[in-house]
Protein backbone atom coordinates (compact mmCIF):
# COMPACT_ATOMS: atom_id res chain seq x y z
CA UNK A 1 0.00 0.00 0.00
CA UNK A 2 0.96 3.56 -0.32
CA UNK A 3 1.99 6.16 1.62
CA UNK A 4 -0.48 8.48 0.02
CA UNK A 5 -3.43 5.39 0.55
CA UNK A 6 -2.40 4.88 3.93
CA UNK A 7 -3.19 8.50 4.89
CA UNK A 8 -6.28 8.33 3.35
CA UNK A 9 -6.81 5.48 5.45
CA UNK A 10 -9.48 6.50 8.39
CA UNK A 11 -10.90 5.09 11.69
CA UNK A 12 -14.41 7.03 11.15
CA UNK A 13 -14.96 5.76 7.73
CA UNK A 14 -16.72 2.01 6.86
CA UNK A 15 -15.05 -0.19 5.26
CA UNK A 16 -15.98 -3.77 4.13
CA UNK A 17 -13.77 -6.18 6.23
CA UNK A 18 -13.29 -9.04 3.35
CA UNK A 19 -10.38 -10.76 6.09
CA UNK A 20 -13.57 -11.63 8.26
CA UNK A 21 -16.17 -11.79 5.71
CA UNK A 22 -18.34 -14.34 3.98
CA UNK A 23 -19.28 -13.25 0.95
CA UNK A 24 -17.82 -9.16 0.35
CA UNK A 25 -17.28 -8.69 3.67
CA UNK A 26 -19.58 -5.69 4.27
CA UNK A 27 -21.63 -7.82 7.48
CA UNK A 28 -18.22 -7.62 8.51
CA UNK A 29 -17.19 -3.97 8.08
CA UNK A 30 -20.52 -2.66 9.59
CA UNK A 31 -19.93 -4.77 12.51
CA UNK A 32 -16.30 -3.56 12.74
CA UNK A 33 -17.65 -0.05 12.22
CA UNK A 34 -20.36 -0.44 15.02
CA UNK A 35 -18.65 -2.30 17.52
CA UNK A 36 -21.02 -5.32 17.08
CA UNK A 37 -20.90 -8.82 17.03
CA UNK A 38 -20.37 -10.20 13.12
CA UNK A 39 -22.98 -12.74 14.11
CA UNK A 40 -25.45 -10.29 14.98
CA UNK A 41 -25.00 -8.53 12.18
CA UNK A 42 -25.88 -11.92 9.52
CA UNK A 43 -28.55 -12.70 11.28
CA UNK A 44 -30.18 -8.90 11.17
CA UNK A 45 -28.72 -8.95 7.40
CA UNK A 46 -30.28 -12.68 6.43
CA UNK A 47 -34.05 -11.03 8.49
CA UNK A 48 -34.04 -8.07 5.97
CA UNK A 49 -33.09 -10.07 3.16
CA UNK A 50 -36.56 -12.83 3.88
CA UNK A 51 -38.59 -9.32 4.75
CA UNK A 52 -37.33 -7.16 1.69
CA UNK A 53 -36.22 -9.06 -0.46
CA UNK A 54 -35.09 -7.01 -3.36
CA UNK A 55 -34.20 -4.27 -1.24
CA UNK A 56 -32.04 -5.69 1.02
CA UNK A 57 -30.32 -8.03 -2.09
CA UNK A 58 -29.69 -4.80 -4.09
CA UNK A 59 -28.78 -2.73 -0.89
CA UNK A 60 -26.02 -5.64 -0.20
CA UNK A 61 -24.91 -5.73 -3.87
CA UNK A 62 -24.19 -2.15 -3.89
CA UNK A 63 -22.24 -1.66 -0.84
CA UNK A 64 -20.47 -4.56 -2.31
CA UNK A 65 -19.21 -1.94 -4.55
CA UNK A 66 -19.45 1.30 -3.23
CA UNK A 67 -17.55 0.54 0.22
CA UNK A 68 -13.79 -0.04 -0.03
CA UNK A 69 -12.05 -2.42 1.18
CA UNK A 70 -10.24 -1.89 4.91
CA UNK A 71 -6.83 -1.23 5.06
CA UNK A 72 -4.23 -3.70 6.77
CA UNK A 73 -2.67 -1.06 8.35
CA UNK A 74 -6.17 0.79 9.82
CA UNK A 75 -5.76 0.61 13.75
CA UNK A 76 -2.46 0.53 15.26
CA UNK A 77 -3.27 -2.16 18.03
CA UNK A 78 -6.15 -4.13 19.69
CA UNK A 79 -6.66 -0.35 22.44
CA UNK A 80 -6.07 1.76 18.97
CA UNK A 81 -9.35 -0.81 17.30
CA UNK A 82 -11.41 -0.30 20.43
CA UNK A 83 -11.35 3.24 20.86
CA UNK A 84 -12.44 4.35 17.37
CA UNK A 85 -15.36 1.69 17.91
CA UNK A 86 -15.72 3.69 21.14
CA UNK A 87 -15.91 6.69 19.10
CA UNK A 88 -18.41 5.91 16.76
CA UNK A 89 -21.06 3.90 19.17
CA UNK A 90 -20.75 6.49 21.78
CA UNK A 91 -18.84 9.55 21.21
CA UNK A 92 -20.11 11.30 24.24
CA UNK A 93 -19.20 8.60 26.43
CA UNK A 94 -15.44 8.15 24.91
CA UNK A 95 -14.83 11.80 25.03
CA UNK A 96 -16.53 11.93 29.05
CA UNK A 97 -13.90 9.27 29.82
CA UNK A 98 -10.84 10.79 28.01
CA UNK A 99 -11.78 14.00 29.53
CA UNK A 100 -11.48 12.18 32.97
CA UNK A 101 -8.27 10.48 32.22
CA UNK A 102 -7.06 14.07 31.58
CA UNK A 103 -8.71 15.50 34.82
CA UNK A 104 -6.84 12.81 36.85
CA UNK A 105 -3.79 13.19 35.09
CA UNK A 106 -3.73 17.06 36.34
CA UNK A 107 -4.33 16.01 39.18
CA UNK A 108 -1.36 13.90 39.35
CA UNK A 109 0.60 16.19 38.06
CA UNK A 110 -0.27 19.25 40.60
CA UNK A 111 0.23 16.78 43.60
CA UNK A 112 3.81 16.40 41.99
CA UNK A 113 4.12 20.34 41.65
CA UNK A 114 3.11 20.96 44.92
CA UNK A 115 5.82 17.96 46.87
CA UNK A 116 8.39 19.33 44.17
CA UNK A 117 7.84 22.64 45.55
CA UNK A 118 7.66 21.80 49.20
CA UNK A 119 10.57 21.42 52.12
CA UNK A 120 10.04 18.12 52.37
CA UNK A 121 11.48 17.60 48.79
CA UNK A 122 14.44 19.34 49.45
CA UNK A 123 14.60 17.43 52.96
CA UNK A 124 14.27 13.93 51.22
CA UNK A 125 17.13 15.27 48.90
CA UNK A 126 19.23 15.87 51.24
CA UNK A 127 18.70 12.81 53.07
CA UNK A 128 19.35 10.77 49.92
CA UNK A 129 22.81 12.88 49.51
CA UNK A 130 23.83 12.08 52.47
CA UNK A 131 23.49 8.03 52.16
CA UNK A 132 25.47 8.76 49.12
Amino acid sequence: MTEDRVREASPRRLYRDKSNGMICGVCAGIADYFGADVTVVRILSAVALLWFNAVAFFAYIALCFLVPVKPSQLYRDESDKKFWQGVRTSPKGTFSAVRLRIREMDMRLQRMERYITSKRFNLDREFRDLGK
